[in-house]
């Protein structure tokens, strides 16, 4: 279920020059605040969770989701060099999963390792703070690859429902509305980071239990119908 060429040429189209710079961005805004926050506030556990929550879980991971996880294939399917791929001997499938370990693998590296240094420049890890939110990184770092990755298969808006998703739904109503937040990749990695912290100072809307359900439900089932759809798209000569 892995293709090492599929592998290479995503790598080479998350990772260019603009796209790359994009990427970039997000964690160097992260550790200019936490530095920022440690030299004005000093060590704080509440406020460091405050930062990471409010701003590397809420904003951070998935706007770098929404880039990753539609740049591994809409651009492809948007100018349709995506039918030389399919021409190729590789199972449909496989080109999903292939694409969707090279965004997660970005996603994580984009969002996580910038967590866990901003968590140690805020409070040294205190009550465990970093690491509880650089897992609560990793966990939502999958969730928002396999999300992003179908709606870059199903829709050539796929940044713009992502961007929806991630600053209306999940950082505005999500912060509104309680229904709503039992609905949020957000709150799912808040629920295994506040078992991994074991303080007060991390909390989420849901259980442990119901979380780690429904992350691992949106990305087998996003994942699935994102392999689906591909099989639908015909070549030429297919039809």
């Amino acid at each position: 279920m892995y293709d090492p060429t599929v592998a290479r040429l995503t790598y080479r189209a998350l990772l260019g020059r603009r796209r790359a710079a994009i990427l970039f961005v997000l964690p160097a805004l992260l550790l200019v605040i936490a530095g920022a926050v440690r030299m004005f506030a000093g060590a704080d556990d509440q406020v460091a969770s405050d930062v990471l929550g409010g701003f590397a879980i809420a904003t951070m991971v998935p706007l770098i989701g929404v880039i990753a996880g539609t740049g591994a294939i809409g651009p492809e399917i948007d100018d349709g060099s995506i039918v030389y791929l399919l021409a190729k001997p590789v199972k449909r499938p496989t080109i999903i999963c292939t694409k969707l370990t090279v965004a997660i693998a970005v996603t994580m590296v984009f969002s996580a390792v910038p967590t866990l240094i901003a968590g140690l420049i805020l409070n040294g890890n205190g009550q465990q703070v970093a690491v509880a939110y650089t897992i609560a990184a990793l966990v939502a770092s999958i969730a928002y690859s396999a999300l992003f990755l179908l709606l870059g298969t199903v829709s050539r808006h796929a940044v713009v429902f992502g961007l929806v998703y991630a600053l209306v739904w999940e950082a505005l109503f999500g912060s509104l509305v309680p229904g709503a937040r039992t609905l949020s990749v957000q709150q799912w990695s808040l629920a295994v980071a506040e078992k991994a912290g074991g303080s007060d100072v991390i909390t989420s809307d849901v259980g442990l239990t119901t979380g780690t359900v429904l992350l691992v439900a949106v990305t087998v089932v996003a994942t699935w119908y994102a392999g689906r759809k591909l099989r639908t798209l015909k070549l030429a000569g297919e039809e």
